[in-house]
């Protein structure tokens, strides 16, 4: 045992784990590349983490903050091994019904904090597809959006406030339960979107708005992509913003029909889909539900109205279930979430077909059509070396051609390990060099997730881990 392994358990004793099947649990995350940990630290409180934080840079030890391990980047893998701070079991939700103010513990599920501020009727807006299993530092840590993000917008919208330490093990609060905060430097919005690199988040101080009175759903069916995207414009530009407007991509929508023969489809098998919902008051509602079903009739093959709460998760399992439903067409993927200006939303969908004919690897693609934010996936066999060069040809034209359209490598899942060998392509040196006077500033040893972002990694030269996952259906 190193010496300082047992440094560790002499400091935190029981809160030190070292077996094989902790460490292998925490050495992955949704990208499947495993990185075995020195250790795993389960603290049992916030002292602990300030202690465990001092030894590490005492000693030069990697370590690498984690929550529930649904990230799709790579950025909870341990890769440079060290120490793995595991904080998914603090999940206390508070909520100031007057102040519409929530104080949730990094460790709530997001799904957690949506029920408990609804049942005081109020609204969290950020719904990431993975709320069922994803952390709110998870989501504070890539600035996490979801389907509603074109009208409500992305977590960094909704923190007032984070509560943690610095790598160096200083007790921090940034930000405040206070609408207006003007004191400072805005360190918290350093951290939201650092993928635990700059500080362990421990709580966050949420803002809440409102929750909608009433909501109007539907499905609607269109011959192609093409024809679906145009519908999207022609929305926008009658003035109805919608809270959730979903593409889904012929590939797609063909893999989840096989996949769940009880889900509710339009009437024609194979189409593009858009998933269309608008809230608001219930005046509102009734006033732009009819401008709806018209923009709805026009230039569609058909559309379904899901009108009550039964019949909206009817058709919301069409969207939430795409994900896995993919895995028919290969048995691994990777998820790309590029962002474009929505001017080249149709350029974007007819790049992932000319990809799909010049590599022969299916392209399913959904996404947030109102913002640009397109989820594009590269399904291949891992045990297939042709495929695999074909999908790392087939993602670096991705990125270059979304780069040249003035887009992001990434809107909400981060850089990690998967991204970094474009995130130079994406920024200037002037940039970068900023970005790390900000890192070596407040991480002077860089102990905190180190290899990630700024490091460019070649995740095409590990092996994939096929383990079954606990989102894994």
């Amino acid at each position: 045992m190193t010496e300082s392994l047992e440094a560790l358990k002499k400091l935190l004793g029981s809160a030190v784990f070292v077996d094989h099947e902790t460490l292998f649990k925490s050495s992955i995350d949704n990208l499947r590349i495993s990185k075995l940990p020195d250790a795993v630290i389960i603290p049992e409180n916030e002292n602990q983490i300030g202690e465990l934080l001092k030894l590490a840079n005492k000693y030069k030890i990697p370590v690498t903050v984690r929550g529930s391990g649904s990230a799709t980047t790579g950025s909870a893998v341990p890769i440079k091994g060290g120490w793995i701070l595991d904080t998914s079991h603090w999940k206390k939700i508070e909520v100031d019904s007057v102040s519409g103010i929530a104080y949730v513990e990094c460790g709530a599920l997001t799904v957690d904090v949506h029920e408990a501020v609804e049942s005081e009727g109020w609204f969290y807006p950020p719904d990431p597809a993975s709320m069922q299993y994803s952390t709110i530092g998870g989501n504070i840590s890539t600035n996490a959006g979801g389907l509603r993000g074109a009208k409500y917008g992305v977590t960094r919208d909704y923190v007032l406030g984070l509560e943690g330490f610095l790598p160096t093990g200083e007790k921090v609060t940034f930000g405040a339960p206070l609408k207006k905060f003007a004191s400072g430097y805005n360190i918290k919005d350093l951290w939201i979107g650092s993928e635990g690199s700059l500080g362990i988040i421990t709580k966050a101080i949420l803002k809440l708005i409102p929750k909608p009175e009433d909501f109007f759903c539907c499905l609607v069916a269109y011959e192609n992509e093409t024809v679906a995207l145009d519908a999207v414009e022609n929305l926008l530009k009658l003035g109805i913003h919608p809270s959730i407007l979903e593409f889904l991509d012929r590939q797609t929508v063909t893999s989840t029909e096989c996949y769940n023969h009880n889900a509710v489809f339009p009437k024609h098998p194979g189409c593009a889909l858009l998933l269309v919902e608008i809230d608001g008051s219930c005046a509102d509602i009734t006033g732009k539900s009819d401008d709806l079903i018209n923009w709805a009739k026009q230039d569609s093959l058909s559309y379904k109205i899901a009108d009550n709460v039964d019949e909206r998760e009817k058709a919301w399992s069409v969207r939430r279930q795409c994900s896995q439903a993919m895995y028919q067409l290969g048995d691994t993927k990777i998820n790309e979430d590029v962002v474009v200006p929505l001017r080249f939303q149709k350029e974007l969908i007819e790049l992932t077909e000319k990809i799909k004919m010049q590599t022969g690897l299916a392209t399913p693609t959904f996404g947030h059509a109102a913002d640009g934010n397109f989820h594009v996936h590269i399904m291949y066999n891992r045990n297939d070396n042709e495929h695999k060069k074909k999908a790392r040809c087939a993602i670096d034209m991705l990125m270059k051609k979304v780069i040249e359209w003035g887009g992001a490598i990434t809107g909400e899942h981060g850089i990690g390990l998967s991204k970094s060998v474009y995130f130079q392509m994406q920024h200037s040196e002037a940039e970068i060099a900023a970005m790390l006077a900000i890192k070596k500033a407040l991480d002077p040893n860089n102990i905190l997730n180190p290899g990630k972002i700024f490091e460019p990694f070649d995740i095409w030269k590990e092996t994939r881990v096929d383990v079954k996952l606990p989102w894994d259906k």
